[in-house]
Formats: structure tokens, C-alpha cells, sequence
């Protein structure tokens, strides 16, 4: 069954340094890039166990032993975490071959594409980032960047969506296509994007290959707007004990981890956090009440004129948008709200803070 989380301030570690060896990440010491540099001397020179090989790794690696219980492939983009599967791959069998439609064999999907980094190994057949998945949804994924859709043109049986970016909330300024996993993996994905953003820093601007995820450098990595995807999924779906066991057996075979998933604070400690530009927040002068609020009902009180106030759910659509808000003695209040986990996304001139709001 689903995994529960409360949401109430969204803690930024959720699993510190989960099952890692003794000293492992002695040398991962500061901050920002410099750190990312650190984990990267830390996990590069891991065993590459050939293409094939990940068909090996996956009778350890990716085994429902969290949702039905039942030892089948676990596949991101078909499990259902509430409920029975639509169906279900044994390992060791069901490998594509052919498909012509969902259920009739599983494959090797690479997170990142294949075709960024030019079907070079080690990428290639890195199981950090690339899980078997369906083979049709796989395809139907094809190299599209994974974000928030707005309008889906394919869904599959688990809810896993292909559309039409939403370019909205944190997942502003992004308008093409893209594929979205359902919320039980968001953050899965993100921590993958991650550890290939730092196993890979010293030949991710070599390959010669644009990526709309990509920023064209070996720090930041990612674009303003999938940063901030990433950053809200890494949030809204912690480390799992599944996340935690894939990461072990994925260390027994390769010899390297993802810290991201041992150390969870290791992703705003280099990226930051969405959450987090208090300086602009300190110059806007502004606070949102109560909060939480024990009704439906939220205030927001600015010195600053606001060009735009934007409330996002956790599943990144947004529920209430109000451009050029009224306010009335510096207070906008936003009514009917149902209750829930929101980011409220606050905006002035070319600048903009994201507050966390609960609603009880």
C-alpha cells in the first residue's frame, strides 16, 4: 500500500546517511558546487556491469517487496501504490521483445536518455538511473524531459501521463512536451536526476547533445524551471525503505551509491531549496495567516505591490490564481480553500518567494 507522509513543514532530510559504509562520505565536507564536486570523487569510479547486466541487477534491485509484497518487477510506470497492479512482470521473464501494448514486457528505461550522452558507457548501463519500466510506456515517454502535465495525451494504467507541460506554479517556464510519473515516484526520479547531475559532472557539457532539462554546465546542471521541479519532488515524496534497498543492492553490484538517497540534505545543500530566497521575502515585508489555518480562509499581508499570487497543490495544479491582487490595508485574503498541503507562489516585478500553507 502507499506510503503516508505528513506535510506539515516539509523536513529537507528525511533519511541521514541510510546504510552507507563507515566513512564513506568523510570527504564530502562543504557546500554548494565544491560539495557536488566532493560526491562526485566519491561515487565515480564505480564497476560498469554491461547493458545486459541490468536485467541481472534487477532481480535485486527493483522487486515489489513494498506494495503487493509479491516479489514481481517493480515498475514505476505501472505499479499501483493504492491497490492491485494492472499487471505484473515476473523476473527473469516478460523482457521485450515486442510490444504492442501495455503488460506484455518490460525494458530498461534510462531516466536520462540514451541519446544525451551518445549511448556511451558507463551511462549506458548505469542502474542508478535507468529502472525497468513498461515497454510500451517506455516508449511512449521516448526523450521527453519529465515535468508536470498540464494536459495529458496518453495516460497509462498506473496514471503516468504524457502532455503538454502545465507552465504553471513551480513548474513555470516550461511550455513543451513532457512526461510525468504518478506522486509515489516523483521524488524517485528526482534523486536519479541528481546523481546523474554529479556521478556525471566531469562529461555532461562534452557530449554535444542539448537536453530541455539541461543548462549546458557541470554545476548548476538543470534549467531554473526543472531545478525547481526536481527540488518540489525531491520535497512531496521522500527516500522510501524501496529507494533505501535499491540503493544497497545497486552498491552490491556497481560499487557506488547515490547519495541523495543516504543523505537527503546533500540536494539543498547544493541546489538550495525551492522554499528558500529570504532575502527577497525580507525585502517584500510579507506573511501569510494562519498558518496553518483552521478554516478555509488564508491572509496575506504585504508592503509591496504584488503582481501575481499563485496557489499550487502538491500535485503542481493550481487551485486559485489572482493576477494583480486587490489588496485592502495590505491584506489579500484568499477564501475556500479545501483543506490540504499548498505552495503559495507570491510574485513582485521579476521576482517571486514560494511559502508553505496548510490548511486544516
Amino acid at each position: 500500500m502507499k506510503k503516508t507522509y505528513t506535510f506539515a513543514f516539509l523536513m529537507l532530510t528525511i533519511v541521514g546517511m541510510a546504510q552507507a559504509p563507515a566513512g564513506y562520505y568523510s570527504s564530502a565536507t562543504s557546500t554548494g558546487y565544491t560539495l557536488k564536486t566532493q560526491l562526485y570523487n566519491i561515487i565515480k569510479n564505480h564497476t560498469d556491469q554491461g547493458y545486459n547486466g541490468l536485467y541481472t541487477t534487477y532481480q535485486t534491485s527493483d522487486r515489489d517487496f513494498y506494495y503487493e509484497n509479491d516479489g514481481t518487477v517493480l515498475d514505476m510506470y505501472s505499479e499501483n501504490p493504492t491497490g492491485t497492479d494492472p499487471y505484473n512482470f515476473t523476473p527473469g521473464n516478460n523482457q521485450c521483445g515486442n510490444y504492442t501494448s501495455e503488460g506484455d514486457c518490460y525494458n530498461r528505461e534510462h531516466i536520462i536518455p540514451q541519446s544525451i550522452f551518445n549511448e556511451e558507457a558507463p551511462m549506458k548501463s548505469d542502474a542508478h538511473f535507468i529502472t525497468p519500466t513498461d515497454g510500451k510506456v517506455n516508449g511512449e515517454r521516448s526523450n521527453y524531459p519529465h515535468g508536470n502535465v498540464g494536459t495529458a495525451s496518453i495516460t497509462s494504467q498506473n496514471g503516468s501521463k504524457l502532455g503538454q507541460a502545465s507552465n504553471t506554479g513551480y513548474a513555470s517556464g516550461y511550455t513543451g512536451i513532457v512526461f510525468e510519473p504518478i506522486d509515489e515516484f516523483k521524488g524517485d526520479i528526482a534523486r536519479m536526476y541528481f546523481y546523474f547531475a554529479t556521478r556525471y559532472e566531469n562529461v555532461i557539457t562534452t557530449w554535444g547533445v542539448s537536453y530541455a532539462m539541461f543548462n549546458g554546465t557541470s554545476n548548476q546542471v538543470f534549467t531554473n524551471t526543472f531545478k525547481n521541479i526536481l527540488l518540489m519532488w525531491n520535497q512531496m515524496d521522500p527516500v522510501s525503505s524501496r529507494e533505501i534497498a535499491r540503493n544497497n543492492a545497486i552498491y552490491a553490484r556497481q560499487g557506488n551509491r547515490n547519495p541523495y538517497i543516504d543523505n537527503n540534505s546533500y540536494v539543498s545543500a547544493i541546489w538550495g531549496s525551492l522554499l528558500a530566497d529570504k532575502s527577497f521575502e525580507s525585502r517584500l515585508q510579507i506573511s501569510v495567516y494562519p498558518n496553518p489555518a483552521h478554516g478555509s480562509k488564508i491572509n496575506i499581508k504585504s508592503e509591496t505591490v504584488l503582481d501575481e499570487v499563485v496557489l499550487v497543490n502538491i500535485n503542481g495544479q493550481v487551485v486559485k490564481q489572482f493576477t494583480m491582487p486587490q489588496l485592502e490595508n495590505s491584506i489579500f485574503s484568499v477564501d475556500n480553500i479545501p483543506q490540504g498541503f499548498y505552495f503559495l507562489k507570491l510574485s513582485a516585478g521579476n521576482q517571486s518567494i514560494i511559502k508553505k500553507v496548510v490548511v486544516e
